[in-house]
């Protein structure tokens, strides 16, 4: 029985593992290279144009979303993978806060 329930907690966190280092794109050929999980410093100020550009481009507010994306990245040098949500992948992105108390990155 011992043996079992090792076996099964052994699979479990292999699995969850396995599952939570999924990305969220459109499909393969929208995903910039750079759309890889990671944390702050994963990326270089050189790539913030093209990691806001995918990080925004399903919003209709593409003007402020860009803006405030590049800004935040250019600080945290992180944009959360997808085009929407993750942003416990970036710590720096997700706390930095606007004066009002609410989120300043998108």
């Amino acid at each position: 029985m011992v043996k079992l329930i090792a076996v099964l907690t052994v699979f479990s966190l292999l699995f969850a593992t396995r599952f939570s280092n999924a990305v969220e794109l459109k499909s393969p050929s929208e995903a910039p290279a750079i759309h890889k999980m990671g944390g702050e410093g994963s990326l270089t100020i050189e790539e913030c144009p093209k990691a806001c550009d995918f990080r925004c481009s399903a919003t209709s507010h593409k003007k402020p979303c860009l803006f405030y994306c590049n800004l935040c990245c250019k600080k945290c040098l992180c944009v959360p993978s997808g085009t929407y949500e993750h942003k416990e992948e970036c710590p720096c992105y997700d706390n930095w806060k606007n004066k009002r108390g609410g989120p300043k990155c998108p």
